[in-house]
């Protein structure tokens, strides 16, 4: 069974309540609705090498591992935060297991879809 799929049915398991709808699999990607109107797609290749964006309103919100911000704490992982900024990443580990990284996400924009809590616009870079 393909990552996806598996991570696919951890999310129904772990946020059904949370979810509009079962998380579906695309070709290469998951996408996720959440009952506070984030709409989260995830494209988790290893666990070195992913994209988990969201959307939440008109805001839009990626972590990846592009390593090309080599001068953010995180790199390669690092935040492109709905005002337009890269930020440190607050909330993945670049190698850490994908569901790990994924429910981490999943954990705190269901509560703070901008990251208001977790980023600081001191770490911010334009």
């Amino acid at each position: 069974m393909s990552l996806h799929f598996d991570l696919a049915t951890r999310i129904d398991e772990t946020y059904g309540e949370r979810l509009e709808g079962p998380a579906e699999v695309k070709l290469d990607a998951l996408v996720v609705r959440l009952d506070n109107g984030v709409t989260l797609e995830a494209r988790i290749a290893a666990p070195n090498a992913y994209a988990i964006a969201w959307a939440w309103g008109e805001a839009e919100l990626r972590i990846d591992t592009a390593p090309v911000h080599k001068d953010l704490a995180t790199f390669p992982n690092h935040l492109h935060a709905a005002d337009g900024n890269l930020y440190h990443d607050p909330l993945t580990r670049c190698g850490a297991a994908p569901w790990d990284n994924l429910r981490a996400v999943i954990d705190c924009v269901l509560n703070d879809p901008l990251l208001e809590d977790r980023v600081s616009t001191a770490s911010a870079r334009s």
